[in-house]
């Protein structure tokens, strides 16, 4: 069906200002629980439907053996199951493409457990191996499903899943690492060169109905928790990562660069650690009023192209007073972005650090390396997050961070190449995409 809905971030307010969206009963996005009713959950919701419309298929015919290999999964020997309702699945091809096809779906072998994915949010690097067919060294060699911002519903567990049960809603930490090398064993499992991640090639992620996933890597959803946060726990555990390398203090200045859907969490979350004041960059003025908005606190810099990245260091400095001790002393560095990163070297105080989350190119030629030196700029990095769910979990629920004005644009299942396209195209104004899926799948055949 075709609806209207309020725009997430007028959720608490009741403002009228509505999305257009494609989508079949919208109420996933904010839905409690799996099989709550519809009628009542839309009662007292901000959901408005305008008219009704079947949305049309978008599977496309394509050889079974090929989709069975772009959907890989931890085990080779998965047994292929028969379901209720088809396994509609996104994927990105080598050649750059986006494919919707039927997937398989597998049973869940010991310690695995069959979900039903609820919610998935598109993230800048599922249109980054859409677009360039890598990252650093993760390559696209062929047809995957991508996604990896996930929450669902368990359908069915394997031999020797104890922890969890049909009806269960989790959040999927997407990457499985070996836990047999001497970085799994020695806690930071991040770092595992053998890590099977949910939607980087060859392993099948979370844009599709049904997943088989290890029960040891979903966290169970407190009640009242909606699938779309259990989505945004992903992208959160990414920030809380640099926030506890970051070691943020109480009271002391700290620069954002950039306003994207990481760049905002790391707002939000240095805000709830104590840091002011907080200046977020961006080159795109809408972003910047959006952060205001959802920061009320926070000061805005737009990146100013004509000048170089001393210049705009310089001027973000001037927002923190004219003495050197009042400089921040950590910049969170969100975009990855080569100037931005250098931007960001020149604006940390002396004896600062600066904290690369984001994602930038291969290599960067033109750091300024006797700058950092001189002045012990501390420049560190991340990869992913390693056990930060249950403390990203208990933030929400807890309410110190509110994340659900993020979510801009809301997509069904079958449609989840128009999100893609939508994400892609930054004159959408889209923040966090999700990609939901309202069918009632638990009735498995036995």
């Amino acid at each position: 069906m075709t609806c209207s809905i309020l725009a997430p971030y007028d959720m608490d307010n009741g403002q009228s200002n509505r999305l257009e969206v494609y989508t079949p009963l919208p109420i996933a996005l904010l839905t409690h629980t799996p099989h709550a009713d519809f009628l009542e959950s839309t009662a007292n919701s901000h959901f408005h439907f305008s008219s009704f419309k079947m949305a049309p298929s978008l599977l496309t015919e394509s050889n079974p053996e090929e989709v069975v290999a772009a959907t890989k999964t931890p085990s080779n020997d998965h047994q292929i199951i028969q379901t209720p309702f088809p396994n509609p699945s996104l994927q990105v091809t080598a050649d750059h493409q986006l494919k919707v096809v039927e997937a398989p779906v597998y049973a869940p072998r010991r310690g695995e457990v069959l979900l039903q994915i609820k919610a998935t949010g598109i993230c800048g690097s599922d249109i980054h191996f859409w677009k360039a067919g890598r990252i650093g060294q993760l390559v696209f060699q062929g047809d995957c499903i991508i996604g990896h911002e996930a929450a669902g519903v368990v359908l069915k567990c394997g031999e020797g899943v104890t922890q969890l049960k049909p009806g269960d809603r989790v959040a999927v930490e997407p990457g499985v690492p070996c836990e047999q090398c001497f970085l799994c064993n020695d806690g930071r499992y991040n770092l595992c060169e053998d890590v099977q991640f949910a939607g980087v090639y060859p392993y099948a992620g979370t844009l599709q109905r049904y997943k088989v996933h290890p029960a040891k890597w979903l966290h169970k959803l407190p009640d009242g928790f909606y699938y779309a946060e259990g989505a945004l726990l992903e992208p959160l555990s990414v920030v809380m990562c640099g926030i506890q390398v970051a070691r943020l203090n109480l009271g002391r200045g700290v620069v954002v660069c950039g306003a994207g859907p990481i760049g905002l969490i790391a707002l939000a979350a240095a805000r709830a650690s104590g840091a002011h004041p907080i200046v977020i960059t961006d080159v795109e003025p809408t972003r910047l009023a959006f952060a205001k908005e959802f920061v009320p606190s926070c000061i805005t810099y737009h990146v100013d192209l004509a000048k170089d990245v001393q210049g705009n260091a310089k001027a973000i400095r001037a927002l923190f007073g004219e003495s050197e001790y009042v400089a921040p002393e950590t910049v969170l560095e969100c975009t990855g972005v080569e100037s931005s990163v250098c931007t960001a070297a020149y604006t940390a105080r002396r004896g600062g650090m600066v904290v690369v989350i984001g994602v930038g190119k291969a290599i960067m030629n033109n750091l300024p390396f006797m700058h950092m030196s001189l002045a012990e700029i501390d420049l560190r990095f991340i990869n992913r997050y390693r056990d930060t769910w249950p403390s990203a979990i208990a933030c929400i629920s807890g309410g110190v961070l509110d994340l659900k004005k993020l979510v801009s644009h809301v997509f069904p299942l079958e449609r989840a190449k128009d999100a893609l396209h939508l994400c892609a195209d930054p004159r959408n104004g889209s923040i966090k995409v999700m990609v939901v899926d309202e069918v009632d799948a638990s009735l498995l055949p036995k």
